[in-house]
């Protein structure tokens, strides 16, 4: 590909670096920005510094935010007796947005994948069974991705989780297997919240 200037090639380079974003629709943003109002991209530049430096994760279930404590932790509306773990944040937006769950979040921070040098020890785990071992917690929801590494993280947590003595359960099979929860759509993400099975 060729650019007209070494500004516009190092904006191509850093702006193909985002998930999804191919060389030519990288140089397609950086001509918008480029051609756009000198403030809207000085706000774009700020937001996303702003971003980088000014996002927290709550102490309670480590999920994205300003504070120390999220959204979703502070809503004492919410039912403080269940627990729904999931691997990442992306999880959290995808079964809020069911409007299906009135409960609370652990956000493991990834799941167990031996081909990416991930185990146990790399996830939020100790502060998971910090939180399932208070008497306020009842059940646990495994909310995580019906894939192999998935399921492997699923299997090691009923295990772990078992010695606490509290109901274990897992979203119903409506996920297809081998899918990923942040793509599956809100009816059928919602009904296996609603129709959740105990986790065997």
């Amino acid at each position: 590909m060729n650019f007209p200037t070494k500004l516009v090639e190092d904006a191509v380079t850093e702006i193909a670096k985002l998930p999804g974003i191919g060389k030519k629709t990288a140089m397609r943003l950086a001509l918008h920005l480029l051609k756009a109002d000198e403030l809207a991209t000085v706000d774009l530049a700020s937001s996303l510094l702003n971003l980088r430096t000014k996002t927290r994760y709550c102490q309670h279930c480590n999920h994205i935010s300003e504070t120390e404590v999220c959204s979703i932790c502070g809503n004492f509306r919410r039912d403080q007796t269940v627990l729904c773990v999931v691997e990442d944040s992306r999880d959290v937006l995808a079964i809020e947005d069911t409007l299906q769950y009135n409960g609370l979040y652990h956000v493991l921070g990834g799941i167990i994948s031996p081909m990416q040098g991930i185990g146990p020890e790399e996830l939020n785990i100790p502060k998971l069974l910090e939180r399932a071992g208070s008497d306020q917690i009842k059940e646990i929801i495994l909310a995580l991705s019906p894939t192999m590494e998935g399921d492997t993280t699923s299997f090691y947590l009923s295990k772990r989780l078992s010695e606490k003595g509290i109901k274990i359960s897992t979203i119903a099979r409506g996920v297809a297997i081998g899918g990923e929860l942040e793509y599956t759509d809100a009816i059928t993400l919602g009904r296996s919240i609603v129709t959740r099975t105990i986790y065997q």
